[in-house]
């Protein structure tokens, strides 16, 4: 590792498993034995046993005693986690403080790791997933058949509650796994199918899900355009294929922010995060029942992190973070969205309306003219029972303006 004069070495960060001190390295063992403060777990600390230096177990919030480790700088400081500390660990969190030029880390194998060595599974064929402080519903765009899924658990409620949702989901004859503390004496492994699950002992748990899902099962597509019956709505929503033009047109790019103004069900902005992990948005929406619909869509189709902002823009859009790209589903005829929705966007930002109604309609044609961009009509009609025959029921016709940032008109 490089270092410099201004940001030396000070702390150590190790990964400590269920065999204690005689899972470590040389290195490790050094580092402890040399070091002045020392910070982990409680679980961590009675796994390290006596020590010289001074220690401190993690306070709830473990964000509380950042500082009291950032206040040893330019001490000998160890702090002792779980496996791989860059994996769902500590690590990131210190790191928010720290040049990497201050720390070393010397890691253990993970929980993953663990699991998939006892079970012969390959790692990069799995998901990875922390349910631990987090909403078990972060599992739902991972439940596709046949997925292997692996999920820190840490407690013994989560196993159960997997459980019961995949047997809600009609994903009953799943296979689970836990592994109850791994890497030391105390190691088990309880195999089950959903509908059988009879409990977990050990806190310290990791779980393996293999997905077996039978007919009928209410599993998520990959594709834009989800099912409008998997949403929860008041029919203020963006129909399924509306949805999938829409979502192409705003071309969601992995980490970028969407403003989805007039949400009414959240369906645009939930999909937009679903297409990678780190992509956010922020539902916008005047009315506070559909604001809480959005909410509950949210947490049960697996993206708990969409910001909902309860308010009719343009007000509502102030002081909000930069967006990349801007939806208009509702309100687009409101004095002044348009127009601070595009100045709130950066050169290359996406600005996409939808509009029905023949007034929106009007205005979006009007600023094509003026400022550019793409015009597209979309008109959907789905085959209904007319009588013993069938004929052909349009949905109203949609247009819509799309328009990137800086573009020539």
């Amino acid at each position: 590792m490089s270092t410099s004069a201004k940001d030396p070495v000070w702390l150590t960060l190790i990964g400590l498993g269920e065999d204690g001190l005689s899972g470590l390295s040389p290195a490790a063992t050094r580092a402890l034995e040399q070091a002045a403060f020392i910070a982990g777990g409680a679980r961590h600390l009675a796994l390290l046993g006596a020590t010289k230096a001074q220690t401190m177990a993690w306070p709830a919030p473990i964000e509380a005693g950042v500082e009291a480790v950032l206040a040893r700088r330019r001490q000998p400081t160890c702090v002792l986690a779980s496996g791989d500390p860059f994996h769902y660990g500590v690590g990131a969190m210190l790191m928010r403080h720290l040049s990497a030029n201050e720390m070393r880390c010397l890691p253990a194998p993970s929980a993953f790791s663990l699991i998939c060595a006892r079970l012969g599974w390959s790692q990069q064929d799995c998901a990875l997933l922390s349910l631990h402080g987090r909403p078990l519903e972060r599992l739902a765009p991972h439940l596709q058949p046949g997925a292997r899924i692996l999920a820190l658990t840490w407690d013994g409620e989560t196993p159960r509650k997997v459980a019961e949702r995949l047997v809600a989901l009609g994903m009953g004859r799943s296979r689970m796994i836990v592994c109850e503390a791994m890497g030391g004496p105390r190691e088990r492994r309880i195999e089950f199918i959903a509908t059988e699950f009879h409990g977990v002992a050990d806190p310290l748990n990791t779980l393996a899900i293999e997905v077996v899902a039978d007919r009928g099962a209410r599993i998520m597509p990959l594709a834009s355009g989800l099912p409008d019956d998997l949403f929860e709505h008041d029919s203020q929503i963006t129909k399924r294929e509306a949805r999938a033009i829409t979502l192409s047109t705003l071309a969601p790019r992995r980490g970028e922010l969407l403003w989805d103004i007039g949400a009414g069900s959240g369906s645009i902005s939930i999909e937009w995060m679903l297409r990678h992990p780190a992509n956010r948005a922020i539902a916008i929406e005047t009315r506070a029942d559909r604001a809480a619909r959005i909410g509950r869509n949210a947490l049960e189709l697996g993206v708990p992190d969409l910001r909902i902002v309860k308010g009719a823009a343009p007000l509502a859009l102030a002081g909000l973070p930069t967006p990349d790209a801007i939806f208009i589903g509702g309100g687009g005829t409101d004095a002044g969205v348009l127009d601070d929705a595009f100045a709130a966007l950066p050169d290359g930002g996406r600005l996409v309306v939808n509009a029905v109604t023949l007034e929106t309609q009007a205005e979006i044609m009007r600023r094509h003219v003026a400022m550019g961009g793409a015009l597209t009509k979309i008109e959907i009609a789905r085959a209904d029972p007319v009588g013993p025959f069938h004929g052909w029921r349009a949905s109203m016709p949609l247009m819509q303006w799309s328009i990137t940032k800086g573009e020539t008109p």
